[in-house]
């Protein structure tokens, strides 16, 4: 061994990437006293969902809701197990409650809430033929072991009609659990499907008052409490390897150092183009082609004032729901996401501003192959469309707004895109979702390289948090 070698700084833990899964691994690991490092390329922690500034006024990104809500004393949730794993509090969250929610489609409208009794009124009300097989299902998913690691794949689509014949509300079942947590075109796995399900309709969407950055400063406090280590504007040049183990890790700086073992949240395809025994086009049939744009709208209004209640809409303009890659055209406003982060239940509080997102799947290649001048005055464009679809969707203006238009109470606006997720997030083809083949246990190639986040499955804020602690717990700390 080199004396340069001798010198090389050794952790028992290198974990990649601090967004939710990143910090979560990490922090489980340092609570076991291990030696860790978490290394982020990026100035900013959160990974998907994060937060910036623009002229000091705050944008959240990714957060809509932090799903998976259950009440403070609720046992045996995934909520509850992610609390205790990190020994965190349930009060720190600040967790408040939707007001309520729904599914837009042409022919129908589905409210829905924490309570799950009013998705299932809402389906007797509307499909009142289907609602036998509707309880057969959601029995079917109650009692299914949806996060067995070993599970074989089984399409959630052919699950789905052995109780659902309708294909309006098999589409409006399927819309926001895809929305929010599928990589795969036009269908999912099943489990990850009942799991996606649960954790919207079983149980529900919440906000911290101050939004996703309230979860971010409470794990990095955390970690950083325990004396984990985390260095930021660090990416990774190369994973060395000598055919079975990972044996050292070159930084951008050039800094080597090596560790025990490596957890990664970067993606699949990501972390093992970085490694020196694989090809640099390694995995091109596991890229995702999944990506997204959203704006962003500041209001000099409450939404409520303009008759805007619901929380987030769900939304398909189409006599079919298609959720697949954006070929034609820079973005597909057939069908999104309308989120309204003031209308959730914040007691006495209240956002001093009014905000509108609204997020469409969008082509990734298509927008990064614009020259800078015609990417700005497409997103300028795709604004307005954008703004439009909603405008549909959403109740009416009252005559004084709709009369002066909407852009009179708009204060400020942003727009990200593919683009910008992938600049930010590393994730190929802009990836929102990541590969559309899950490693589900985390296993690669390598003994000592493990898969944790979008990659391994679990999606969310929580099921990414859930994900970093059980590859930490099943693959370091299995022998505790």
């Amino acid at each position: 061994m080199t004396s340069e070698e001798t010198e090389q700084e050794h952790f028992e833990a290198v974990v990649i990437g601090a967004g939710m899964a990143g910090l979560a691994a990490g922090i489980r690991l340092a609570i076991a006293g291990k030696k860790v490092i978490i290394l982020e390329r990026h100035n900013a922690a959160g990974g998907l969902n994060s937060f910036y500034s623009i002229n000091g006024r705050k944008y959240d990104v990714g957060l809509h809701a932090m799903t998976n809500f259950v009440c403070k004393g609720t046992k045996g949730t995934p909520l509850a197990k992610l609390l205790r794993q990190l020994r965190i509090p349930y009060d720190s969250l600040d967790l408040c409650p939707q007001f309520g929610s729904r599914i837009s489609f042409p022919e129908h409208d589905l409210k829905f809430s924490n309570d799950f009794g009013l998705l299932e009124n809402e389906v007797a009300r509307s499909f009142p033929r289907q609602i036998d097989g509707f309880q057969s299902l959601v029995e079917e998913i109650h009692h299914l072991d949806a996060y067995n690691l070993r599970a074989p794949c089984v399409s959630a689509r052919l699950a789905v009609k052995r109780y659902i014949n309708d294909d309006t509300l098999e589409d409006m079942l399927f819309c926001p659990v895809m929305y929010y947590g599928s990589a795969q075109e036009h269908d999912m796995d099943f489990n990850q499907f009942a799991v996606m399900f649960r954790s919207l309709f079983f149980e529900g969407f919440a906000r911290p008052f101050d939004g996703v950055r309230v979860i971010i400063r409470l794990l990095q406090n955390k970690y950083r409490e325990l004396g984990g280590v985390r260095q930021m504007k660090c990416g990774i040049k190369k994973i060395h390897t000598d055919g079975t183990y990972a044996t050292a890790l070159t930084l951008d700086s050039g800094k080597i150092i090596s560790a025990d073992k490596i957890i990664s949240t970067a993606g699949v395809v990501e972390t093992l183009r970085l490694c020196a025994d694989k090809q640099e086009d390694y995995g091109i049939d596991n890229i995702g082609r999944l990506s997204f744009a959203e704006t962003i709208t500041v209001l000099d209004e409450q939404p409520v004032n303009l008759g805007w209640e619901d929380t987030i809409i769900f939304f398909n303009t189409r006599n079919r729901f298609r959720y697949a890659e954006v070929k034609d055209g820079l973005v597909d406003p057939t069908s999104g996401v309308i989120c309204i982060p003031n209308n959730y239940n914040y007691g006495e509080r209240q956002l001093s501003e009014g905000f509108l997102r609204i997020t469409a799947m969008a082509n990734h290649d298509g927008w990064c192959a614009l020259e800078e001048s015609d990417y700005q005055a497409e997103k300028t464009n795709w604004y307005a469309q954008l703004q439009k679809v909603a405008l549909k969707i959403l109740p009416e203006l009252p005559n004084d707004i709709a009369n002066t238009h909407l852009n009179a109470h708009c204060i400020a606006k942003d727009m990200f895109t593919p683009r910008t997720v992938r600049k930010y997030t590393g994730h190929l083809n802009g990836a929102i979702y990541g590969a559309t083949n899950k490693s589900k246990q985390g296993h690669t190639h390598l003994e000592n390289l493990f898969i944790a986040g979008t990659d391994q499955g679990f999606l969310g804020i929580v099921g990414a948090m859930l994900s970093g602690i059980s590859m930490a717990n099943l693959h370091i700390l299995k022998d505790r």
